[in-house]
């Protein structure tokens, strides 16, 4: 008998991201308007989220985070890191050679914001430009606003349903169902079921 992985129910991430956007943004001497503008997100979308009432995508929080000098994982450690020092950028090296195969038991890192857990599918890697991820979708919550970003994203639903909204236009997707655009299209996603939805995800660039 195939074993089915029973997806995780996602904790509410959003006021520890959240506390942490602002933890970083005031650190920098940062407004909200500047944070707004550096990272194209909307001043009372971050505000909310910085609060806790809304919580924000992993693309979204990645252009938080280049705004702010830091990584996607420094808003979910539990513990503050330090302010990185400046350090002189290195010579890129050539592309090394990788190979993952991840087995399904294996454990995987996973990250919870708001309604949203995910799982990463594959080992970091230098060069590397795909993020793979299984992303669990709880109902409710609210929507994120609608953003775009450099890079692409790939969908494919496994489960469930789900709202895929792209450039104001939105498309019920359904088990079997797949997008795939270029994320510079303002987009966003939604479950308004009342269950879980499990997508594969994959988007460029990587985010950790």
């Amino acid at each position: 008998m195939t074993q089915v992985e029973e997806a995780p129910a996602p904790q509410d991430g959003a006021p520890r991201v959240g506390a942490r956007i602002r933890e970083f943004r005031t650190a920098r001497g940062l407004t909200l308007r500047s944070l707004a503008s550096r990272s194209g997100l909307s001043i009372g979308f971050l505000s909310q989220v910085e609060r806790g009432i809304s919580s924000i995508g992993l693309t979204a929080l990645g252009s938080v985070a280049t705004a702010l000098d830091r990584s996607v994982a420094d808003f979910f450690d539990a513990a503050p890191p330090q302010a990185a020092a400046p350090v002189a950028e290195p010579a890129a090296p050539p592309p090394a050679k990788h190979f993952t195969l991840t087995r399904g038991e294996t454990a995987a890192t996973q990250y919870v914001s708001g309604q949203q857990t995910y799982r990463m599918l594959s080992d970091r890697g230098a060069g590397l430009v795909l993020e793979p991820m299984l992303v669990h979708i709880a109902p409710g919550g609210q929507r994120e606003n609608a953003y775009g970003h450099a890079g692409e994203e790939f969908a494919y639903v496994i489960s469930g349903e789900l709202l895929y909204e792209v450039d104001g236009e939105e498309h019920r997707l359904r088990p079997g169902d797949s997008v795939h655009l270029r994320s510079a299209v303002p987009h966003r996603m939604y479950n308004d079921t009342d269950e879980v939805t499990t997508v594969v995800s994959v988007v460029t660039p990587r985010l950790f």
